[in-house]
């Protein structure tokens, strides 16, 4: 053994040929983090010094080869001084160059997933050989920075600018077939001949077969492009880049500028510059919004599995009430393998579900995400039926029917007489408590709250909520079911609207509040959409439903009169009244057309602007900054007393329900992240300038003492 570490060993084989294998001790995966980067200078230094040393293969022991980077230290290394972050950066980049600058030949052996690091590891060798069933990538763009150990540099000087800018500034990953096309890798052979094919590479370059001298020269070199190449290379690409990454995320056009101005440079100059180009990027926000996003989705998972342990196997489930709601839900259920029954008391609501589940399969189909068989397969998994034969056999029920507690306590009741006493019951409502529900059920800690998003095939958030007498292994049972639907589910207690919609009706106060003064409403929208919303207020409430936010804004009013309680009529009040419900009514805010694709387009309605100017009273000159503080102060400190109450357990939670969710935008982190971005205090301040609005803008006595004692939600000082 000539070097022997908790990461890496490299151990001599026949005919001169070392073998550098990745191999993270009590670690699933290999990563590079600091002890690996370290061990990796360890191990070239003892390459270096053995006499006769011909050539090296690169090879993993863990089922994937190298998944990156330790996201867990990003944080922390981002908050170094400028310059120590770039001396970091650029001294665990020399690493690299050295493994490039062996005084012989170097194979990477690609037996699983190499992103990030990895890939750029396998780039500093000469040669590639990949295993079929293997992916690379350099993601880092969707955590707001570039690659950091020479992927801006090799990348472009191996598969030519327009590939590389291509595979960087998407952050795809890619299978082998793409790899080998492009030129990423050498080679690809059944993942049981991978390392023969290693060695077989390294014998060839060895033996002078190959050149590796030649592959590994344009490494060194400049960018082969003239001047007028360059500018028509880089310049329309950073056009297109801006335009699909738009204004909030930096990292791909970054990446672009990166390429171009090393193109006219050697390696060691190119990695200088993608190093001033990742701390640039790295010491701002976006980066930390979206590595904390990154972090709090590992805790979920992390707390998922802990409920997996406790979970009974769910074989058989069935939704009540068909439907758009009910067929998504069913459709999920049987995609991803747990037969479903899909059960109404009206056969043309059984039809509507149906319809809905065969509809987004077809869609699978025409994508090529799924064969016919496949498809065939998953509807085989959806039973419709009109009746609760079949119920004794179900683990587990959605009840996803008309929201009105009255009947969902009367369907409820009715199924548990059908269901065995060891099936768990759980309620698709988006605001009913779930303790007022299980007031009707004999076993109430067999029941929850399983609360959906529409539509539920796209929206990623599901609420899991407990009631007061849940049992854990309902809880359990139910995130489980939720994961292997493929859905990211959040535990939280039962109050009004749970933590989603307790959240965003005080958003929703703050665009009454804004029309009530006398704002256009489709400014308003304008000015949430630059900052960052998928889209503005009123539109999202067209897209929700005039009267699902009318039905729903009563339940929290009720539920926190002196926030939420009505304070005369309002703008939903209005379109309500008017019969204008949104999307679904095709009028709502705005008119809706269907497009050549079916899809509803938004329209002006000038009818709009005449309703709701009896709703402003003394007009107020608000800046764009005024109404951004008047819509997201409310969200914040809304969620802020959600935490404190203990309804969501952490920060992590709460921001990744609102992410998830509502489209809070992920490049802002989520409402505690977004809070501890412009400094607790600092929020404080601002939401005391506007205390004249009243209680949803007061904050709470925990977070003036957080401000105080300078703590922060992420544990940033």
């Amino acid at each position: 053994m000539m070097y022997q570490g908790k990461a890496i060993t490299v151990q001599r084989l026949d005919e001169g040929i070392a073998e550098l294998r990745f191999d993270r001790c009590g670690e699933s995966v290999n990563k590079f983090d600091r002890l690996t980067l370290n061990e990796l200078r360890e191990a070239l230094a003892a390459l270096g010094t053995p006499p006769q040393l011909r050539g090296v293969i690169v090879t993993s022991a863990k089922d994937g080869f190298i998944v990156g980077a330790d996201i867990g230290e990003f944080l922390a290394t981002f908050d170094l001084p400028e310059a120590e972050l770039l001396a970091g950066n650029l001294a665990a980049s020399a690493i690299f160059s050295a493994f490039e600058d062996l005084p012989l030949p170097s194979v990477a052996a690609i037996n699983g997933i190499a992103l990030g690091g990895g890939l750029e590891m396998c780039l500093a060798a000469d040669f590639r050989v990949m295993a079929e069933e293997a992916r690379v990538g350099l993601p880092e763009v969707k955590l707001g920075i570039n690659p950091g150990f020479g992927g801006t540099v090799r990348l472009p000087r191996l598969i030519g600018a327009d590939n590389a800018i291509e595979w960087i500034c998407t952050g795809k990953e890619y299978d082998a077939a793409s790899a080998l096309k492009v030129g990423v890798v050498d080679a690809v052979v059944p993942a049981g001949q991978l390392r023969e094919a290693a060695l077989d590479l390294c014998r060839r370059a060895i033996a002078g077969e190959l050149n590796h001298l030649a592959r590994r020269r344009p490494k060194l070199a400049p960018l082969r492009l003239n001047q007028i190449e360059q500018m028509m290379a880089f310049e329309s690409a950073k056009a297109y880049v801006a335009a699909q990454a738009g204004p909030h995320y930096p990292a791909p056009l970054e990446a672009v500028r990166s390429i171009q101005k090393a193109a006219m440079h050697g390696r060691d100059k190119a990695l200088e510059i993608e190093a001033q180009g990742f701390v640039k990027l790295a010491r701002g926000e976006v980066a930390r919004s979206l590595v904390g996003l990154f972090l709090n989705d590992q805790e979920l998972k992390r707390k998922a599995r802990g409920h997996e342990r406790q979970a009974r196997p769910v074989r058989l489930a069935a939704v009540l009430g068909s439907g758009i709601m009910g067929g998504g839900i069913a459709y999920q259920s049987a995609l991803k393998g747990t037969p479903i029954l899909l059960k109404d008391i009206r056969e043309e609501a059984i039809q509507l579900g149906l319809g809905e589940a065969s509809k987004l399969l077809a869609q699978r189909v025409d994508k090529g995400r799924m064969t016919p068989l496949q498809m065939a397969g998953a509807l085989n998994g959806i039973r419709p039926t009109l009746s609760y034969g079949d119920f004794a056999q179900v683990d587990l029920v959605i009840e996803a029917v008309v929201e009105n507690p009255t009947v969902k306590q009367a369907v409820l009741a009715e199924v548990e007489g059908r269901v065995g006493a060891d099936a768990i019951l759980t309620t698709n409502t988006s605001t009913i408590s779930v303790d007022l529900l299980a007031q009707a059920l004999q076993r109430p800690e067999n029941f929850c709250g399983m609360h959906f998003f529409n539509p539920v095939h796209r929206m990623p958030l599901v609420e899991v909520i407990r009631g007061s007498r849940s049992s854990a292994a309902t809880i359990a049972t139910t995130v489980a079911y939720a994961r292997a639907m493929g859905k990211t589910p959040i535990v939280v207690n039962d109050c009004p609207g749970f933590l989603v919609n307790r959240v965003l009706f005080p958003y929703f106060a703050g665009f009454a509040r804004l029309v009530a003064c006398g704002v256009d409403f489709q400014r308003i929208d304008r000015v949430m959409e630059r900052f960052g919303w998928p889209m503005g207020p009123a539109y999202l409430l067209d897209v929700v439903g005039i009267d699902t936010a009318h039905h729903a804004r009563a339940v929290m009013a009720a539920g926190y009169p002196e926030r939420m309680g009505a304070d005369g009529r309002g703008a939903i009040d209005v379109l309500f009244e008017a019969g204008r419900l949104g999307q679904k009514s095709g009028r709502g805010f705005y008119r809706y057309e269907a497009d050549k694709g079916g899809k509803p387009r938004k329209l002006d309605d000038p009818e709009v602007a005449a309703l709701l100017a009896p709703l402003a009273g003394e007009a107020r000159e608000l800046s764009d900054e005024d109404i951004v503080a008047i819509m997201m102060l409310p969200l914040c400190l809304e969620t802020v007393r959600c935490l404190e109450e203990g309804i969501v357990e952490s920060a992590a939670e709460a921001d990744m329900g609102l992410v998830y969710g509502i489209g809070f935008p992920p490049f802002r982190g989520g409402a505690l992240r977004y809070i501890d971005s412009l400094g607790v205090a600092a929020f404080v301040a601002l939401a005391e300038r506007h205390a004249d609005l009243g209680a949803l803008y007061a904050p709470t006595d925990g977070l003036r003492a957080m401000a105080a004692s300078g703590r922060t939600f992420f544990g940033q000082a």
